[in-house]
């Protein structure tokens, strides 16, 4: 009855997802996004003068907004609570921690505006943001099952992909003591607006990753990366309806995810 009530007082929907576009900016390590219509409507026509267009899409499971799934990181052969990669890998799917196991998440989201809170439009490269950034932040205390997300206002790079990408200079994100007590602080998700949701420093490009490491195959927490948060920021909404889930792909490490903000209209 309260969400009826809320819904007859309005609701916005706020999209939180980049659009998925040809040259859009890809980390190096996945394939790119491709779009190409396969039929147009001056191929065919029925006799009853109907067409049909369509077309076919190519992209990774780690392309453009996506989640990420726990078995995309193992340490040592082992993935989230000791699993043995060969015990979890069957048919050349993911039998155990595959983003198909990911049911879809109507939680309280948590924003974390870091730039906002620094008096800056946005983070400069390879900045990391620290736990120091995220308990003086005016947000809420995150607690157990909320979806945390972190601007950095990187998404104003989205139409530079060499910017975006960070290049040499790196591209700010959570350090591991930010991630460490997010993770305590029991939450279901993590999201970013960066191509790793982690700090990139610069020089190094995505070679060590101890983010994706502490939160995917030690604390068992997923990410959402490549979002776009500047929309949401702009309302000051700190605390929203969380509602995505991703693409249910059996026995995928990763799959792309359409999440929505709900806040009051």
């Amino acid at each position: 009855m309260r969400l009826l009530e809320a819904l007859r007082h309005g609701i916005e929907a706020i999209d939180l997802a980049q659009p998925l576009e040809t040259g859009m900016p890809v980390s190096p390590t996945h394939p790119a996004f491709q779009f190409a219509l396969r039929q147009r409507h001056d191929d065919a026509a029925r006799a009853d003068g109907i067409t049909g267009s369509h077309e076919m899409i190519v992209l990774g499971g780690h392309v453009g907004t996506h989640m990420d799934a726990l078995c995309h990181v193992a340490v040592d052969g082992h993935m989230f609570g000791g699993v043995p990669v060969a015990d979890a890998l069957h048919g050349g799917r993911y039998r155990v921690h595959g983003i198909d196991q990911v049911p879809p998440l109507v939680r309280r989201g948590v924003l974390y505006d870091v730039p906002a809170a620094r008096g800056v439009d946005r983070l400069g490269p390879g900045e990391p943001v620290r736990l120091d950034d995220l308990r003086a932040h005016g947000a809420a205390q995150p607690e157990r099952g909320d979806v945390v997300l972190i601007r950095t206002g990187w998404a104003q790079h989205w139409n530079d992909p060499p910017a975006y990408l960070g290049d040499e200079r790196g591209v700010p994100g959570l350090d591991t003591s930010a991630a460490a007590w997010l993770a305590q602080c029991g939450v279901a998700a993590v999201g970013a607006d960066t191509i790793a949701l982690e700090h990139i420093p610069p020089g190094a490009g995505p070679a060590a990753l101890p983010v994706h490491r502490l939160l995917l195959a030690e604390c068992g927490v997923n990410l959402i990366e490549v979002m776009n948060l500047e929309a949401l920021a702009a309302r000051g909404a700190e605390e929203f309806l969380f509602v995505g889930a991703p693409l249910n792909v059996r026995g995928a490490t990763g799959a792309p995810i359409r999440p929505l903000a709900l806040i009051g209209a």
